[in-house]
């Protein structure tokens, strides 16, 4: 295709791409490379016209036609033959202002950008129904996943009443190595981002903030909920430590940073955080950069869905789908229908208190190798209505599992409990004089 084309306006629609980094040019490939396939599924054309980019000589690992590169956004803004803009720039800001802009212009959009919904979703969506403008964002979570369409379309015949998932790949690979080479946090991390798997700042990933503003993406869909992902109770895998995966093995586990929606008497339980996940179940077999998701719907059941979460070709397969949607007019229905992140809407469901939220924990911590230390946890636990399921605390066999000052791990697994009483309890134990050290603490599913 080039843009020198006499083909008519009403055979194809134009769309220009704001952001030509890896997924900018996997959708670029797509859309040039396989137009037939596009046209066959859009019945029409899906044009390239222009692609925006900072640096005109930075290479693209694509061949575009002459004419379609250029550095201004006005090119594409002022364009009145450009149709849909596919908005691939990351962050909130200019992000923010060009997707306004766009708008404003008559443009319909496609974007990836999940942090930017995640925070600015209800001013730009209420804009974007203003204006009788549409925005599809299936590639802002969960990658090559159809999640989006699979909440909002598929499985609208149910009431949603829970959905977990691994939602980072970037997270899910660092700890995938870990547990099975046995590597230590920062040399796998190294490796993630020697693989192109984690930014030279992994920090969001790592820190649970981007599996949190997935969830809260998720949330809205499920359970119309406005959720600010900031009170999202999260942890993320940066302080993880390899001796916790391997007590997580022997006790039948597997840990995984797990994000979980949960309906429960009408109100909603959020979380992120590492968890353990029986052997052998799907969601604890995820392994690599892949992304899982589990809904469990009242009328179809349990649905698990499976894939590369993240990636150039994945994520730009789940743009170039939202084009073409916007290209036939199903976006449009949908977005004007559903009412996406209307800020004249008041939420639906209410979010839990964390402190009641209750489940099963893992328990770890160095004590000392006297005797009565047991007792003195037990009694903390007792004290806080927690009651142990099991313990492992391992004779001494070498200098990692014995240290000078007579302490050894000792590992506890409780029956249910909150979440509440759970934090307290560990705030207790920490202060007895047995104890070395920090409690490690982390929920268990069955």
């Amino acid at each position: 295709m080039n843009a020198s084309s006499k083909q008519k306006s009403s055979d194809r629609t134009n769309v220009a791409i704001i952001g030509m980094g890896t997924v900018g040019a996997g959708v670029a490939r797509l859309l040039i490379d396989h137009g037939d396939r596009t046209a066959r599924h859009a019945g029409k054309t899906i044009w390239l016209s222009k692609a925006v980019v900072r640096d005109l000589k930075k290479p693209r690992g694509i061949d575009l036609p002459d004419g379609v590169l250029t550095d201004s956004i006005d090119d594409v803004l002022n364009d009145p033959e450009i149709d849909v803009i596919i908005q691939l720039m990351g962050g909130l800001s200019p992000a923010r202002e060009v997707m306004l802009r766009a708008m404003e212009a008559g443009k319909d959009i496609v974007t990836a950008n999940k942090a930017l919904l995640a925070e600015h979703g209800g001013e730009l969506f209420t804009r974007a129904r203003q204006l009788g403008r549409s925005i599809a964002f299936e590639a802002a979570v969960a990658g090559g996943i159809p999640i989006i369409a699979n909440i909002s379309q598929c499985l609208s015949a149910n009431q949603i009443e829970s959905l977990e998932g691994i939602l980072n790949g970037t997270s899910n690979f660092i700890v995938s190595q870990m547990d099975e080479k046995g590597a230590g946090y920062d040399e796998t991390v190294k490796r993630a981002q020697d693989l192109g798997y984690a930014e030279a700042d992994p920090s969001m990933d790592v820190d649970g903030t981007d599996a949190a503003q997935k969830l809260a993406i998720l949330s809205h869909l499920a359970f119309g909920a406005t959720v600010d992902w900031r009170d999202i109770p999260r942890k993320g895998i940066d302080g993880l430590d390899p001796a916790d995966l391997v007590y997580a093995r022997e006790l039948g586990y597997r840990i995984k940073l797990l994000a979980t929606a949960r309906l429960v008497d009408g109100e909603l339980e959020l979380s992120v955080a590492p968890t353990l996940i029986p052997i052998g179940t799907p969601m604890a077999e995820v392994r690599d950069a892949y992304n899982a998701i589990r809904v469990v719907g009242d009328a179809v059941g349990p649905v698990f869905y499976h894939g590369l979460g993240a990636g150039q070709m994945p994520t730009a397969s789940a743009v170039v789908a939202d084009v073409i949607d916007t290209a036939v007019g199903r976006t449009p229905i949908t977005f004007e229908t559903l009412e996406y992140f209307s800020s004249e809407r008041p939420p639906r469901t209410a979010q839990r208190d964390v402190d009641t939220l209750r489940g099963r924990y893992y328990m770890r911590l160095r004590v000392a190798n006297d005797p009565g230390t047991l007792a003195s946890i037990a009694g903390v636990l007792s004290s806080h209505s927690i009651s142990i399921a099991s313990v492992i605390q391992h004779e001494p066999k070498s200098k990692d599992e014995s240290s000078s000052d007579n302490t050894v791990p000792l590992v506890i697994m409780t029956h249910e409990a909150s979440e509440g009483a759970a934090s307290r309890a560990t705030t207790d134990i920490e202060v007895l004089p047995a104890i070395s050290g920090t409690v490690v603490r982390m929920p268990v599913r069955e």
